[in-house]
């Protein structure tokens, strides 16, 4: 299956080298000229403009945007808006907010466009790990797109399955789902990204409470210097709290136990926000999710060892490196 990809950066390009892997030919665009020429070498065909990508794919064609929320995604779905056809698909893979999905859903409907929402999880590990994906919109489309999905999804692996489950959609089994109409998928996984905001807030403050034994506020035949790696290592194995986060924060303190490469400062890329914002709009008590977004408002200006294995978690899954302090 052809598909175009808008976006080669740390998922991006990644994403277009598993679907060639899987047999899958990939058109591809990225405002770096070095970004597309390096995936062109990989056997995808490159494009000079959002228009050149267009003119390039088979109708009906598939563009699946791989950017940053916010303005240069909002650039791009106009851009292609006026470039594509009724009948052709764009597809927003990045952390877009659900309700501007929603309304670009509603306003390419009318030209006949379709357009889908698929939250992507996997970050940088996703080109051989596969990615867990979140789609939304109309079930025709998204039924059309499965050989993409599933070549992106990790599939069954080697994890059983779950009891009680017989006769119901296979595709979460393999790591993908339609969640619904537009807007749905981003809306799952961004209530996903504030779950991750406090699970990694409550790992970071654990771990900062065991680095902390040597304190002098603690009585002296209780003052221990505990070896943070080496605990994070054996909670790996057989432990109630191990995770694929708990991995990668295993990974970090073994190359650099005291974080010294870190400054602290942990950014929030905009879901722990939105996710609150969906609580109080519902309701819904999300005193965890939110306290974690808080914690990473205060790491700003006050950077502790909590904050600094944030920011190496984050490191280790997606590839983000830390801004630079005030």
């Amino acid at each position: 299956m052809q598909l175009g990809v808008v976006g080669l950066g740390r998922m991006g390009g990644n994403i277009a080298q598993r679907l060639m892997r899987h047999g899958h030919s990939c058109v591809v665009y990225d405002k770096s000229a070095d970004a597309v020429a390096s995936i062109a070498g990989k056997g995808a065909t490159g494009s000079n403009s959002l228009e050149d990508l267009a003119a390039k794919l088979t109708a009906p064609r598939a563009i699946w945007l791989m950017l940053p929320a916010g303005k240069i995604t909002e650039d791009a779905v106009t851009q292609l808006g006026g470039a594509l056809q009724a009948g052709d698909m764009l597809i927003d893979g990045g952390n877009t907010f659900y309700k501007d999905d929603v309304r670009r859903a509603r306003e390419l409907k009318q030209k006949g466009i379709h357009y889908l929402d698929v939250g992507t999880s996997g970050g940088v590990w996703g080109f051989e790990r596969g990615y867990c994906l979140m789609i939304g919109g109309d079930k025709e489309q998204v039924t059309h797109l499965d050989p993409i999905f599933s070549a992106l999804a990790p599939g069954q692996g080697n994890i059983e399955r779950t009891a009680g489950r017989d006769g119901r959609d296979k595709r979460p089994e393999c790591g993908y789902m339609h969640c619904g109409p537009c807007g749905s998928g981003h809306f799952v996984k961004m209530i996903h990204n504030g779950i991750e905001y406090g699970l990694m807030q409550a790992y970071a403050e654990g771990f900062a409470i065991l680095k902390g034994a040597t304190s002098e506020a603690r009585p002296p035949d209780e003052r221990w210097d505990l070896d943070v790696a080496d605990i994070a290592e054996v909670w790996r194995r057989g432990s109630v709290i191990s995770s694929w986060l708990l991995d990668l924060t295993s990974i970090a303190l073994a190359s650099d136990p005291k974080l010294d490469g870190f400054s602290g400062v942990v950014e929030d890329s905009g879901e722990g926000r939105w996710t609150v914002m969906a609580a109080v709009e519902e309701a819904v008590p999300a005193n965890v999710i939110s306290a974690a977004l808080y914690a990473r408002f205060r790491s700003r200006d006050d950077h502790g060892f909590a904050d600094r294995l944030l920011s190496a978690m984050r490191k280790e899954f997606g590839g983000h490196i830390e801004p630079k302090g005030p």
